[in-house]
């Protein structure tokens, strides 16, 4: 059986992307393609080098660095890869790959971390955060964006089933493809994150630092806890806009190293989170280290985290309730036991993930 597995793009170290080693590592002979490669993370990953295919996009101007510039080819790219010959097609999607050209004597699986967030749920929020209003690059990109939302659409059905990466996401499926989808956790490297209950007096999050995962409104609900100590992990475009918010009990550490990163969680009081992840692994690794989350209460989240057991959930996505819910978790923290949060990590990792999915796929080949 000759199996590819297609990825939107290698080039940093996400969820996807590590959703994509663990399928490497059930079929280590399959072919990777994707839109654009970098070699550094392909090592990381410890994938095979001689096995990644890319697309028409790696060869253009700036393809590898600034592929996102080509996000109007993005359909065009991915039904030029050809997979002629192959019985088993994965494709990890959260933008094009779900729209690959198969054909009706080959298995097509997507695991769709979601539709694309930015044609569909984040539409006007993307719209309005990067600042296109109705001038001419304004209406450019909501064209662009209505081109490439009717092209996800009529590519529903090129893939033959659908695995969602939580319960909300596999909602959102429903919504915009109209498609039935199965649950299956993305994989956690749980085996990484050590135990420890030895805590110390601050609050930790960790992001790349993008306007949709609501760093700033953490880090001044913290500003106006001053006698909290926050630690922010993380680099992005807003970085310079969040140091501005940032009072002195807030640290911003920027980019740290995996075993930093590590340290950091295993010794915080809590994990701090305010995004609507779809399903968020951040908030499972630091869970994984005996560490509680508090986390809004939307999302992947209300699958991840038990409130009043593993952390925290806030009604709102607002500085208020944030001080509410971190004020809840002082007054409760004798609640919260490490070896116990531990152990609720335990369900989303590597090994669990491989098994289901594995089973999945043999169930769809036997039809």
């Amino acid at each position: 059986m000759k199996v590819a597995i297609i990825q939107e793009w290698l080039v940093t170290l996400g969820g996807s992307e590590k959703v994509v080693k663990a399928i490497n590592e059930l079929y280590p002979d399959a072919d990777i393609f994707t839109l654009v490669a970098d070699d550094k993370l392909v090592e990381e990953l410890n994938l095979d080098k001689s096995k990644i295919k890319t697309s028409i996009i790696q060869k253009l101007p700036w393809g590898q660095k600034k592929y996102k510039l080509y996000l109007p080819l993005f359909p065009f790219a991915i039904e030029q890869l050809d997979l002629r010959g192959y019985d088993l097609i994965i494709s990890s999607s959260h933008a094009v790959t779900k729209g690959i050209i198969t054909t009706s004597e080959q298995l097509h699986i997507t695991y769709c971390h979601s539709p694309i967030r930015y044609a569909w749920d984040l539409y006007h929020q993307y719209l309005e955060e990067e600042g296109l209003k109705y001038n001419l690059k304004g209406i450019l990109a909501r064209w662009i964006l209505h081109k490439i939302r009717q092209w996800d659409y009529t590519t529903r059905n090129r893939p033959d089933y659908y695995i969602s990466n939580s319960d909300f996401i596999g909602r959102r499926i429903q919504k915009v493809y109209d498609k039935p989808s199965t649950t299956i956790y993305p994989p956690i490297e749980i085996q990484d994150f050590v135990l420890e209950e030895t805590k110390e007096d601050y609050y930790i999050t960790c992001s790349r630092l993008v306007p949709y995962k609501k760093i700033d409104l953490i880090v001044e609900a913290f500003t106006a806890m001053p006698d909290k100590k926050l630690v922010v992990i993380g680099d992005g475009p807003d970085f310079e806009k969040i140091k501005k918010l940032a009072g002195p009990n807030v640290e911003l550490r920027g980019y740290a190293k995996f075993k930093d990163l590590i340290q950091a969680l295993q010794k915080a009081k809590a994990f701090v989170f305010a995004a609507i992840e779809d399903f968020g692994m951040l908030p499972v690794e630091a869970q994984a280290c005996g560490t509680p989350v508090i986390a809004y209460n939307k999302g992947g989240s209300l699958e991840t985290v038990i409130d009043n057991k593993t952390g925290i959930l806030y009604q709102e996505q607002t500085i208020d309730s944030l001080i509410q819910a971190v004020g809840r978790f002082e007054a409760n923290i004798q609640n919260f036991n490490p070896k116990e949060i531990r152990e609720h990590s335990e369900k989303f990792g590597t090994e669990r993930f491989k098994k289901e999915f594995k089973q999945f796929v043999d169930s769809k080949l036997k039809l």
